[in-house]
């Protein structure tokens, strides 16, 4: 075969399959979207309508009707929004001091760190109620944000890309300049830990976002349920309405993919920095 149609063949081929790929991911997002906009008993025929209904905004108006979604969605905002910024806060403060300094206990504590990746969270979460509830915390906001404020990946995923990132002669440099911690942190070692930190940034607001359970256990008064916790009052005990879980799950995912695309600059960038390295 010619090389150059062989080679056009092979690009078809690669295209496709990624058009497959992406056509796989996207199709869970459709059907949910599909199914928000239809009934209950629409959903469950066969064949199964493949089509977008019109029910949606019916099921939206029930949904709002049924829960406290703008109240809980403002709750689940501030948390996943103050959790995000103190954790790219502290997470990177921690990080460059572990990738670029040397102190005593470093490789002890970097270690400690590391270990705590194999503790499940579930065994902490007795524990953190009652430290909580003796701050007097429980069913208040804080209880959500104060014990999400920093987490050992993060502080390992910056640590290992800065690494790489920031070069030691840079920060000789900045040295001799006279800059000390802070200086250097924030006007070396930031500019070039921007892609990770969007990367952790979007991943942080995902996971805080979407945290279930420990709201579910702490997040006692009405008031300050997150949003995940008032969606789950959209299932019934005997039966579920379907069509406005959906629709409710749907209202939920909208914010996280706007999210996702303001950060997909930097997030890209990062693999993008990562394939050139390799």
């Amino acid at each position: 075969m010619n090389p150059v149609v062989a080679q056009r063949v092979k690009s078809v081929i690669t295209h496709a399959l990624l058009l497959l790929g992406v056509a796989i991911s996207i199709f869970p997002f459709y059907w949910m979207f599909v199914m928000a906009t239809r009934t209950t008993g629409e959903i469950f025929t066969y064949p199964p309508e493949l089509l977008p209904g019109s029910q949606l905004i019916e099921n939206v108006s029930k949904v709002l009707d049924t829960v406290d979604l703008l109240g809980s969605t403002l709750n689940t905002l501030i948390v996943a929004l103050t959790t995000t910024v103190l954790v790219l806060f502290f997470d990177s403060i921690a990080a460059f001091a572990f990738a670029k300094f040397d102190f005593p206990g470093k490789n002890f504590l970097f270690v400690l760190l590391l270990a705590t990746f194999m503790v499940p969270s579930q065994l902490s979460t007795v524990p953190s109620f009652v430290i909580l509830a003796n701050f007097g915390w429980v069913g208040d906001l804080k209880a959500l944000i104060i014990p999400g404020a920093v987490n050992a990946f993060g502080i390992f995923l910056i640590r290992q890309y800065a690494q790489g990132a920031i070069p030691s002669d840079l920060l000789d440099a900045a040295r001799i300049d006279g800059c000390g911690f802070w200086r250097q942190y924030w006007s070396v070692a930031l500019p070039l830990l921007r892609p990770v930190l969007a990367f952790l940034g979007i991943f942080t607001f995902i996971n805080a976002w979407n945290d279930y359970f420990w709201p579910l256990v702490v997040l006692i008064n009405p008031e300050k349920v997150t949003l995940q916790v008032a969606l789950s009052q959209l299932q019934g005990l005997y039966n579920t309405d379907y069509s406005l879980v959906m629709a409710g799950t749907l209202l939920a995912v909208i914010p996280l993919i706007v999210v996702f695309f303001f950060g997909a600059r930097q997030f890209l960038s990062d693999l993008a920095a990562g394939a050139v390295k390799q």
